[in-house]
Parts: C-alpha cells; structure tokens; sequence
C-alpha cells in the first residue's frame, strides 16, 4: 500500500473527523483523481517534441499518456482541428497518493525558489489546479537526456464541499502552502 494512502487511512481521517465534526466517513473530503497534463504548443512543427513530452510524463507518473488533439482551428497559431497538441494521465487509487507522495516530498523541495505553492489555486468545489515550469524536478527525468525543457499542470480532484475544507485535506496529505 502507498505511504501517503496508508498515513490518510491511520492519521488524516481521523483528524478530520474531529476538526470538521462529522462521524461518517464517507461524508468528509477525500481525494479522488490526480490529472497531470503538458500543453506543447510547440510540438505543432516538431513530432520529437510530443514524443518526448509524452516519455516523460510516462516515466513520472507510471501510466502511459494520452495524447490530446486540438478541437478548434486557430489561424493565428496555425492549429488547425485534430493536430496533436498536448499529453495528460489521469492518476486514480494507489498510484496518485504515489505521485503525490513524490510531488510533496521529492519534487516540489526541489523547484528553485520554492517558497510554498499558490493558495489561490483552487476553484471554488475544493478541487486544487498548480502549475510547474519544468519536469526536470522529478528524479525519473534524466537531465542530460532531455532535449525540451516542458512544464506541467497538475489538478487535484476531491470530494471536499468548498475551498475551506479541500484546503484542509491537502494540507493534512502535506501539500505545502505559501504563507502570505
């Protein structure tokens, strides 16, 4: 079983059952899906680039990706409809406390500057969006072997009833917010 799935099972509900006043478990906030997904809009031109993004973001989050096409034709990019644009993974059960047991504790000390993430990131039901610039953070990316530096956008999807409460279950699981 992952670390941080087993620490939210012993530790975290039952905080959060005492904090939040609540006995039925099913009713407090849990995390259901990670989504982490590279935008390249550079990759329109070169197929090396997507190819390398999607390695990349395979080798970090254990999955392999889906690549994702353009729905609408955009002139002024030269994007036209169903050109391959971009590559995300949607992570579920033991493999998302995983990467988020490697986010927290590998990746994010290592961002340059690293002061805390964005507490504004959330979008009003709980759910937590955080961008970082590069994938070299993760210690399964080979840094001599990259070609294309990429950055990524990382959504936390949980069961939580308001901003309040998501922002409690992710600063129990040790997601570290900036303090303003």
């Amino acid at each position: 079983m992952a670390r941080l799935m087993e620490r939210y099972r012993s530790e975290i509900l039952p905080s959060l059952k005492s904090e939040l006043g609540r006995e039925n478990e099913l009713s407090l906030p849990k995390l259901t899906k990670v989504v982490v997904s590279m935008g390249l809009g550079k990759a329109i031109g070169e197929r090396k680039r997507l190819e390398e993004a999607a390695q990349h973001l395979a080798s970090i989050t254990g999955q392999k990706p889906l690549i994702t096409k353009s729905r609408k034709a955009v002139s002024g990019f030269r994007l036209r409809e169903g050109m391959e644009i971009g590559c995300m993974v949607t992570l579920r059960g033991r493999r998302m406390y995983e990467f988020l047991d490697r986010l927290i504790s590998l990746a994010l000390p290592r961002v340059r500057d690293f002061r805390g993430v964005n507490p504004n990131g959330f979008d009003g039901h709980g759910n937590y969006s955080m961008g970082l610039t590069e994938q070299l953070v993760f210690p399964e990316v080979n840094p001599d072997k990259v070609n294309f530096v990429q950055g990524m956008n990382i959504t936390m999807v949980t069961t939580a009833r308001n901003n309040d409460e998501g922002r409690l279950l992710l600063k129990k699981l040790g997601i570290p917010f900036r303090k303003d």
